[in-house]
């Protein structure tokens, strides 16, 4: 499993999830820019992500829906704030309705990803920051951070089989 360390920082409304590959990091930004290898690691096993519109330019949009085991489906986006191919993207992140748009009922957060060269690979940093300490505490008790473990636990099959 990928997933070397998990961060938290309440008071700085933080959360980061680390992950080492063994990968180049222009190899492992194919993670990201491609939607084909981005759903098959974005949703956890057990809610698998489709991706239905990918475009990582700023002001560009990448929406998504994951379906549960039992055929019911979670839909998000992400609005993407900025990207430094092939280092980082920077998105607004947060949950839809079944048309792609944003749910105002569920709140809204910022997420980086970032991809930095280490001595074995590529680290994979997913830094997410939430709005205030009852979104985080709201997120976290909905799982995000046992989702975002599992989902990047996928990543290791993906870098072997996918070029």
């Amino acid at each position: 499993m990928p997933v070397t360390q998990v961060l938290k920082d309440p008071s700085a409304l933080t959360m980061t999830v680390i992950a080492d590959l063994d990968a180049t990091v222009e190899r492992a930004w194919q993670l990201i820019a491609d939607p084909r290898q981005l759903e098959r690691w974005w949703g956890p096993p057990e809610y698998p992500a489709t991706v239905v519109e990918h475009d990582l330019t700023p002001g560009g949009r990448v929406s998504y829906y994951m379906t549960g085991p039992t055929g019911d489906t979670h839909h998000g986006f992400w609005r993407v704030i900025g990207v430094d191919p092939p280092r980082s993207v920077d998105v607004e992140d947060g949950f839809a309705d079944a048309e792609g748009n944003p749910d105002p009922n569920m709140p809204t957060g910022t997420m980086r990803l970032s991809l930095e060269e280490t001595a074995t690979g590529t680290r994979l940093s997913v830094f997410s920051t939430f709005a205030s300490p009852e979104t985080m505490e709201q997120l976290l008790a909905m799982g995000q951070e046992e989702g975002m473990k599992a989902a990047m636990s996928q990543i290791d099959g993906i870098l072997k089989t996918a070029a």
